[in-house]
């Protein structure tokens, strides 16, 4: 592995209040402020899918802005960082512009990283989206595209991030779709692995909307047993792998594609969550993670994958540091090099989000 000369951008990380800020989640983070409950309690009295989903609730119960970013990253050579839309929950149709405008002000460059690009949430089903795109866009020049929430799982136990399935099918989502590309704006997909066709027909439909991957399509489950049903045993694990395998060789097929390597660490994917303070080594990481690296660059090649720390989600399984490790230690043991490691770690991010030098 050798990162030596590379500047990397962090292509997927999350900054919240919710204490000052809107979250779905400010209302449980306020009484825990409220209220002397362990953590620990806290996490054993949650929904199972909320706790399957988190790992540990720590993050969600508190600000998480530059500097605590900063401190994660440690001393790893992160100069530039793109945001990306987390769990707003203001009424007005149009107040996920609300959020891009709070990312937007907040105290990057200096001694933390600088802000490359801003990804906010938008619905292209709903009546406004088009209003709100151009509202997004007026809050924040670094505004390069949105993510809406389409993750929905068949297992009722995974906690969904969408209402129904096959939220990128409707006729109300596709006709509202070509509002990114009057807008050179790209789409952030984030779903389940099982619905990696529906990303496919949505990127051959619109070939001219730029599409990013999030977190190679998250397949839950494929390192151990969550839910009801999910990833109960290795021949189910497997099987679950065999599908993501093909459903995404296929969707690399469409050139206006990328994908991340990032959220590999999530607590969804069926890792066990190491004691709050302590983390996953490296090789064991690497050992869960390096099939489902490998396979995404055979299918994409470098050039069209991106990495991001997804933190702090991410947190409870892995450090920032561990994580680059990790992908990079996965990438070199399948013949990747500098040229490959720069792709994934800062130019194909630079070329999607256009973020300047």
């Amino acid at each position: 592995m050798d990162l030596s000369g590379i500047r990397i951008i962090d292509a997927h990380i999350h900054q919240w209040d919710p204490f000052t800020t809107p979250r779905t989640f400010s209302g449980t983070a306020r009484l825990l402020r409220m209220l002397p409950i362990p953590m620990d309690l806290a996490k054993r009295v949650a929904p199972r899918r909320d706790r399957e989903f988190t790992g540990d609730p720590t993050a969600f119960s508190r600000p998480y802005l530059p500097a605590d970013y900063r401190a994660d990253a440690g001393d790893e050579p992160i100069d530039t960082i793109v945001h990306i839309e987390v769990a707003w929950a203001g009424k007005d149709p149009l107040a996920e512009a609300d959020e891009t405008a709070w990312v937007a002000r907040l105290p990057f460059g200096g001694d933390n990283p600088e802000l490359g690009a801003i990804l906010g949430n938008a619905d292209p089903a709903a009546p406004e989206f088009a209003a709100l795109l151009d509202a997004h866009l007026a809050a924040a020049p670094l505004l390069r595209g949105i993510r809406a929430h389409a993750a929905h799982h068949p297992d009722p136990d995974v906690r969904p991030y969408a209402d129904h399935p096959g939220a990128l099918t409707t006729k109300e989502f596709l006709n509202g779709f070509g509002r990114l590309a009057e807008r050179d704006l790209s789409f952030e997909a984030w779903v389940y692995s099982h619905a990696l066709p529906d990303v496919t027909a949505l990127a051959e439909r619109y070939p001219e909307v730029p599409i990013v991957l999030n977190h190679l399509a998250t397949p839950a489950g494929i390192f151990g047993p969550i839910g009801k049903h999910t990833g109960t045993n290795p021949s189910v694990r497997r099987a679950l792998y065999l599908r993501w395998r093909d459903d995404l060789s296929a969707l690399a097929e469409q050139p206006n594609v990328v994908a991340k390597v990032s959220g590999l660490m999530m607590p969804v994917l069926g890792h066990p969550v190491p004691r709050r303070g302590t983390t996953t080594p490296i090789p064991v990481l690497v050992d869960r993670i390096h099939p489902l690296i490998e396979h995404a660059l055979d299918a994409f090649g470098a050039d069209r994958l991106i990495w991001g720390s997804n933190f702090p989600v991410d947190k409870p399984i892995t450090t920032i540091s561990n994580s680059i490790e990790a992908v990079a230690t996965a990438v070199t043991g399948h013949g990747g090099g500098q040229t490959e490691l720069a792709h994934i770690f800062r130019d194909t991010a630079r070329r999607v989000y256009r973020i300047d030098a």
